[in-house]
């Protein structure tokens, strides 16, 4: 990790609902650096989400500015994947894989290569006939993260992608990211509202406090991979990353 490849400068955020104006995100700075794995905490209504969706393009800042220098020839910046798999029910999985490779050129057969490979990298390298309704939610989000690294973004954003799942599958594709994100050396940008998650995955975690949200706490995560939950290292670290919420919330 040598350079940046995001940098949020004094970024805001606001809109006008009745009219009354809402801000979100005020003088906001972050910097995020290239193959870094960044985890996002902090209480509901913060802003961790739309900081993805602006940095994405769903969102526009209404102050400061958001940088991104990808490699040159880069066709996909990033790719987000959401609290819900949004896969397509009338596409078999191998085809809502392939989605995002349609218009780049590739043929049919290329596109569907690509797209197994990507399945094999998640572990359903036997599921691509299947029907979307034929597979549990750990599986769906296994495909939305496949579909995701198909269009190899040098970011991968993930807001919540684990949330809706129970504890044993959720462990379970943690520790799948981790592997994946090893692997690769992709920038991982990673929403949750769950300190052991944060902790579990984290080179670093960001938490966004106040109203409205900007950063009040960056915490390094200096532990040894492959991490194990009852590490007594790791407890501790979720530990000291709660003590931190809790005084960043009182003192906002």
């Amino acid at each position: 990790m040598t350079d940046a490849i995001i940098a949020f400068r004094g970024l805001g955020l606001a809109y006008e609902r009745d009219g009354t104006r809402n801000v979100i995100l005020s003088n906001l700075d972050l910097t995020v650096m290239r193959g870094e794995f960044v985890v996002i905490v902090g209480e509901s209504g913060v802003g961790k989400s739309t900081l993805l969706r602006v940095l994405i393009g769903l969102a526009a800042p209404s102050t400061g500015t958001v940088e991104l220098s990808v490699r040159p020839g880069c066709r996909t910046p990033m790719a987000l994947v959401f609290q819900d798999a949004r896969l397509l029910p009338w596409r078999r999985v191998v085809d809502n894989v392939a989605f995002g490779l349609e218009g780049g050129g590739l043929s049919r057969a290329e596109r569907r290569a690509k797209a197994a490979a990507m399945l094999k990298r998640v572990g359903l390298a036997d599921l691509g006939r299947r029907w979307p309704h034929q597979l549990s939610g750990g599986q769906r989000q296994r495909v939305a993260i496949a579909r995701a690294l198909a269009v190899d973004p040098e970011v991968l954003l993930m807001d919540e992608p684990f949330s809706a799942l129970d504890s044993f599958t959720r462990e379970g594709l943690q520790d799948e990211v981790q592997r994946i994100q090893a692997e690769t050396g992709k920038t991982v940008l990673f929403v949750t509202h769950d300190i052991d998650e944060a902790v579990t995955l984290a080179d670093r975690v960001v938490v966004l406090a106040g109203k409205p949200g900007r950063v009040a706490a960056e915490v390094r995560i200096d532990l040894a991979r492959p991490r194990r939950r009852r590490d007594g290292a790791l407890l501790e670290a979720a530990r000291l990353l709660r003590a931190e919420l809790s005084r960043d919330s009182a003192e906002l």
